[in-house]
């Protein structure tokens, strides 16, 4: 982590690339990198806290093994994402921005993911589904779980 601070000379206006470069190696930013990135920059760990937690690219907490992608843009807000929504927080214990008790699924919501003849759709993984409804988006899950190995 250090070599990463250092890489950009541990400069006040290398937090952004620090933070980008730190989440791109642990696939988050974990605690103690603020607090590293803060002692060796000597910028404070509540301003790099608050640039962590200013864009939502940033994320503090690891992701589940399934990212999911609600789309709420437009077409899919008036075809029925809010019960899409609905129906994956039952099914995994998560809304938007969380993670499922048992790891395997970050959820987060998005504008758009520029399949609007499809709507509502989701992204799980970089694989589009659309033409929901809230029983196939469960066994969509589902199967997804299987897969994982998780049973059923």
């Amino acid at each position: 982590m250090d070599a990463i601070v250092h890489k950009h000379n541990a400069e006040r206006g290398a937090v952004i690339p620090i933070l980008q470069e730190v989440q791109a190696t642990y696939g988050y930013i974990p605690p103690i990198a603020i607090d590293r990135i803060a002692k060796i920059t000597g910028i404070t760990n509540g301003e790099i806290y608050g640039t962590a937690t200013f864009y939502n690219m940033f994320r503090l907490e690891p992701l589940g093994e399934n990212l999911v992608k609600v789309c709420h843009g437009t077409a899919c807000h008036l075809a029925g994402a809010e019960r899409i929504s609905e129906s994956i927080a039952i099914e995994v214990g998560a809304r938007a921005g969380e993670t499922s008790p048992d790891g395997k699924f970050t959820i987060e919501q998005v504008a758009c993911l520029g399949c609007c003849s499809s709507a509502p759709a989701l992204m799980i993984n970089e694989e589009i589904h659309g033409h929901l409804t809230p029983e196939s988006v469960r066994k969509v899950l589902k199967k997804c779980k299987r897969k994982d190995g998780d049973g059923v």
